[in-house]
């Protein structure tokens, strides 16, 4: 499948790596994907800041295709 025939649930689909730093100062967790610049996201707790990685992926993805920005195409999961 050709990248301009893409929709955002084929780009949700893809493998993007995605990078969780935990804040042992201050507490939570810090997300974000190194193929997507610009995406990131945090939570109190893991579980919180996987939610919301899922969701700032998907608007950074939904957000990029409207713009026409090239978007990293990876293997699907």
């Amino acid at each position: 499948m050709s990248q301009k025939n893409l929709k955002l649930e084929d780009y949700m689909a893809l493998n993007y790596k995605m990078n969780i730093i935990e804040d042992e100062d201050e507490g939570g967790f810090t997300v974000y994907f190194p193929e997507l610049p610009g995406c990131i996201t945090c939570g109190s707790t893991l579980e919180s800041a996987l939610v919301n990685a899922e969701d700032a992926k998907r608007e950074w993805l939904n957000a990029a295709i409207q713009d026409k920005i090239k978007i990293k195409k990876l293997e699907c999961a």
